[in-house]
């Protein structure tokens, strides 16, 4: 972890951001030797086809299209209001 003082930040402000973006490094600042805040980089994040990409699918084909058209039975594509 970085320190550094408020000045510096305030001198080199892009670059430091640039260091905690790229790097992932945390830096905190100082003010008259006393921690006044910690720059973090954000955690890491993954899309839905990320996270499901290691799985291997349950269902053939043919299951899961079947699943599909199984689960839509019973409801139809009407407008239904429930003040009726």
């Amino acid at each position: 972890m970085q320190i550094i003082s408020a000045t510096d930040l305030a001198r080199n402000t892009r670059k430091i951001l640039d260091d905690v973006a790229s790097r992932g490094e945390t830096v905190e600042i100082e003010r008259n030797h006393v921690t006044v805040a910690r720059l973090v980089p954000p955690e890491p994040v993954m899309t839905a086809a990320q996270a499901l990409s290691g799985l291997r699918p349950i269902l053939a084909p043919s299951q899961a299209a079947a699943w599909l058209e199984e689960s839509r039975e019973g409801f139809d594509n009407a407008v239904n209001d429930p003040w009726e």
